[in-house]
């Protein structure tokens, strides 16, 4: 064997003669004649003939060229440091009892001590000789490259990983015990590589699926805060519909009680005129009966044959016109309908569907028509102001549509040049944008003040133009297309921060988790980026499968997030409700026109 090790150092016709002549020791002689003309492959293991030139004259084997190569190669990088001495690299011929993997120095038991207590190696890792040719290394990462020797070839270091018997090898195992083709190995390098790529990419995946968990997380939270928002509305919703029925029972229950009233007094005074008339002819007929009873008992009989004209006069019977007791007029009743059961007071809804609630104004120029409407607002009281880019003006109309007013249009302060955006504050405070400049109005589109967003115009910058706008209770957000920046004010104008996006467009909104959403038509995404300006996230939008366009972002207060998106043809238009990560909840308007 010793023979084979030489001459595999040597190089490969040699290493083949070493090889036959170890095949041939120790047999007789009439083996060695019979096999001498005859070797064995060291890869395949297969017998073959010897040509009559000799070993010189077989053909080469690269794959044990490329062997050689490589010890010849380790050892040059290796060299006498890659293998500890016997002795310690101190020179004082002490035993070498404990190897440095930082350093790759070959320590005595003085020396350890020194490394321990010097600043710059005290932490390094310290393992023993013993250990470290059983490469027991400590499962750290190391800031230097970790070379294992082979526990067969203590001289050689593990270079290979055989698949078939998976275990790491080195050179000399490559050429030896695992020179057969059914060995399969690969450069320990190249599989580390290999493995760490692939790690790399489960791991990937694995933080892929982490982050869509996370993302799903949040909206089942978004979702289920909705929920519990909507349950409050809905709970504040059947009171005030409980109260507003009550209310209008009430006030049917006192109608009928007025009209019950109004009858019974009406009938009552009729029976009390009866009696009274009826007393008045009772006592009439009581004092004329009295009266002559009085005569009668008191005058003689000359007196009552003088006055016997009168008397009689007096007695003649007159029927008396007595009321009759109507008792028609005694009954009064109440037919009752059921109120309650006749409807019910309402019906749950399970699903959310919206639909036309109303609709007015149509293509043209005048008052209540519309060129290009482009911003709708809505005041406290129901009022709608909608800008129109095409005529330039901004209109209010009641909540019914029909028209009120219109701010002039002009270049001064309290008028308007090119309004585009409009935005409304819970207080009835309209932000408008109009050029390079935001101006502000109340309930009645007086004039209240007026800022500038951008500094002038200057050399190699663009011209500002301002479109969408949006506020919240503490800040107004302005999109400036010209410029592709948005900026954020306090409601009386003054500069909080501004923030450059190429994708800045039209349509802005501000969102209650601390956001700006903002939509690009021809880029058919909308994005979210916080009031730093980091994007929290960007969502292509689609129709049906296909890119669509978006044409209008609004931000609800339960942090839902509704698009306007057109797929090419605007009376295909819908709208679709997001959550706050940006995930597609739901389609719930489709079919609408949006010139």
């Amino acid at each position: 064997m010793s023979d084979l090790l030489l001459s595999f150092q040597g190089s490969q016709d040699a290493g083949l003669s070493a090889q036959l002549l170890s095949e041939v020791s120790g047999r007789d002689d009439e083996q060695t004649e019979a096999r001498a003309e005859k070797i064995t492959c060291p890869v395949c293991r297969r017998e073959t003939q010897v040509p009559d030139g000799g070993l010189q004259s077989l053909s080469s084997s690269f794959f044990l060229s490329s062997l050689v190569d490589e010890v010849k190669q380790q050892e040059a990088v290796l060299g006498d440091a890659s293998a500890p001495t016997a002795t310690c690299d101190c020179g004082e011929g002490k035993e070498v009892i404990w190897r440095c993997l930082d350093c790759s120095d070959n320590l005595c038991q003085e020396c350890r001590k020194a490394h321990e207590r010097v600043k710059s190696t005290k932490d390094h890792r310290i393992i023993s000789l013993g250990d470290w040719h059983k490469s027991k290394i400590p499962p750290a990462e190391h800031s230097k490259p970790i070379t294992r020797m082979c526990t067969i070839h203590h001289d050689h270091p593990l270079c290979f990983f055989c698949d078939t018997c998976d275990t790491l090898i080195c050179s000399m195992c490559a050429a030896l015990g695992h020179r057969s083709a059914e060995h399969n190995f690969l450069n320990i390098d190249d599989l580390i590589r290999s493995f760490r790529s692939e790690v790399e990419n489960i791991l990937q995946k694995f933080e892929k699926s982490r982050q869509h968990f996370k993302s799903t997380e949040k909206s089942i939270q978004h979702a289920r805060n909705r929920l519990q928002k909507k349950l409050a509305q809905a709970r504040s919703d059947i009171d005030a519909k409980a109260e507003a029925e009550i209310t209008k029972i009430r006030n049917k229950a006192k109608l009928l009680t007025d009209k019950v009233n109004e009858i019974g007094q009406e009938r009552v005074s009729k029976y009390e005129k009866a009696l009274t008339h009826n007393h008045e002819q009772m006592e009439r007929a009581d004092q004329t009966i009295a009266a002559v009873n009085d005569l009668m008992s008191q005058a003689d009989d000359f007196e009552l044959l003088e006055l016997k004209p009168k008397v009689m006069h007096n007695l003649e019977f007159q029927e008396l016109k007595c009321e009759p007791a109507n008792y028609g007029l005694s009954f009064i009743g109440v037919r009752f309908q059921d109120v309650v059961s006749d409807a019910d007071l309402g019906e749950v809804c399970v699903s959310e569907k919206w639909q036309l609630k109303e609709e007015f104004g149509k293509r043209g120029t005048g008052d209540e028509e519309f060129d290009f409407a482009t911003a709708v607002a809505c005041f406290r009281n129901g009022d709608i102001v909608v800008t129109d880019t095409i005529l330039k003006r901004l209109s209010l109309f009641s909540s019914t549509g029909q028209y009120k007013t219109s701010v002039a249009q002009g270049d001064a302060k309290h008028q308007l040049e090119a309004p585009f955006g409009a935005a409304m504050t819970h207080d009835d405070l309209l932000f408008v944008t109009d050029k390079k400049k935001v101006k502000v109005f109340d309930n009645e589109l007086q004039f209240v003040r007026e800022f500038t967003p951008s500094a002038d115009d200057a050399d190699g910058q663009s011209e500002s133009y301002l479109t969408g706008v949006a506020v919240d209770s503490q800040r107004v957000a302005v999109a400036d297309r010209g410029r592709k920046l948005i900026s954020v004010h306090n409601l009386d104008g003054s500069l909080i921060s501004s923030i450059s996006n190429s994708m800045v467009d039209y349509y802005l909104a501000i969102s209650n988790f601390g956001c700006l959403v903002f939509a690009n038509f021809e880029g058919q995404s909308f994005f979210c980026v916080n009031f730093e300006g980091k994007e929290m996230f960007s969502v292509k939008t689609f129709v049906n499968g296909k890119a669509a366009k978006p044409a209008g972002v609004l931000c609800d207060d339960d942090e839902t997030i509704y698009v306007v998106v057109h797929p090419g043809k605007r009376e295909d238009s819908e709208v679709q409700r997001y959550d706050s990560n940006g995930a597609l909840v739901a389609t719930v308007a489709q079919g609408c026109s949006i010139r």
